[in-house]
């Protein structure tokens, strides 16, 4: 086991150059985890009889990449970065997410944001192109999980977002510490976890925007239970208790927010998309 351990420690995240640049697997990750949930969604939309055509689909996850990258990036530095205001007098600063807040040296990025980008987004489009805001909802619900697994490996590979310090078996070198491989224990929670329950869940919807509000449900609570193995931000550390960080308070909000959603959803009492699309 060490030989593996020693490996990841010295496992390059850049997979290859061409010239100056450098293609990082972590970027690789982020390409295949975009085209695994847009062919999900395509997946979805022939088979549960969604009422979308590909270009209108293509068009939207465009939509959708622009306001998870703002979103990712804004809320990374109202969350996360404890230098807020200094974007003040650097705004040019706010479009670089390689910073990290320019004070830690990590990735800023923050998918907390990138949730509040993506509504936004859905929002905007669905008003544009006159559709259903729920139904979106419920086909990203779908169609997200399935490629967040290949975001955390991505997280694995760059070696970002570390465990904590572990003494079990399968541990990681991380500098020369054993640590959690917490990246790969969230692709199993928030990806193949999530995305397993409500593909088995979604024939038995009752009303649109039910899965959507599983989804935070769901996420929030794998997202909770995976911080317990993932190393607090290192510009912020534990935000309560000695124990809660900042992504578990997040994550508690989110999941308030999707059972708060779904009571409301549920009495509004909208005619589910399952029902009407049965006879397709």
């Amino acid at each position: 086991m060490d030989f593996w351990q020693h490996i990841y420690e010295h496992f390059d995240p850049v997979a290859f150059s061409i010239g100056p640049f450098h293609v990082h697997w972590y970027g690789i990750m982020y390409v295949l985890a975009l085209v695994t949930a847009l062919l999900a969604a395509k997946w979805y939309v022939k088979h549960d009889g969604y009422p979308v055509d590909e270009k209108r689909l293509d068009g939207y996850f465009i939509y959708v990449e622009i306001g998870v990258i703002l979103g990712a990036r804004l809320g990374y530095i109202l969350f996360y970065d404890p230098h807020t205001l200094w974007y003040l007098s650097h705004p040019w600063e706010i479009f670089n997410p390689f910073h990290g807040g320019a004070f830690t040296g990590i990735s800023g990025m923050s998918y907390h944001g990138a949730v509040i980008g993506f509504i936004i987004a859905t929002w905007l489009f669905s008003k544009r192109s006159k559709t259903s805001f729920w139904m979106w909802m419920d086909l990203v619900a779908l169609s997200v999980p399935v490629g967040y697994i290949f975001g955390r490996i991505g997280n694995f590979l760059n070696q970002g977002l570390v465990g904590r310090v572990a003494d079990v078996p399968w541990s990681i070198y991380v500098n020369g510490t054993p640590r959690h491989p917490s990246q790969l224990y969230e692709a199993v929670l928030e990806g193949v976890f999530v995305a397993a329950i409500l593909f088995f869940y979604r024939k038995r919807q009752r009303f649109e925007g039910e899965l959507i509000a599983l989804y935070a449900i769901l996420y929030g609570t794998a997202r909770f239970v995976a911080e317990f193995w993932r190393e607090p931000d290192i510009q912020l550390g534990f935000i309560c208790c000695g124990w809660v960080t900042m992504g578990q308070f997040l994550s508690l909000l989110m999941i308030l927010v999707g059972i708060v959603g779904y009571y409301l959803l549920y009495r509004r009492g909208k005619k589910p998309l399952v029902s009407a699309r049965s006879d397709i």
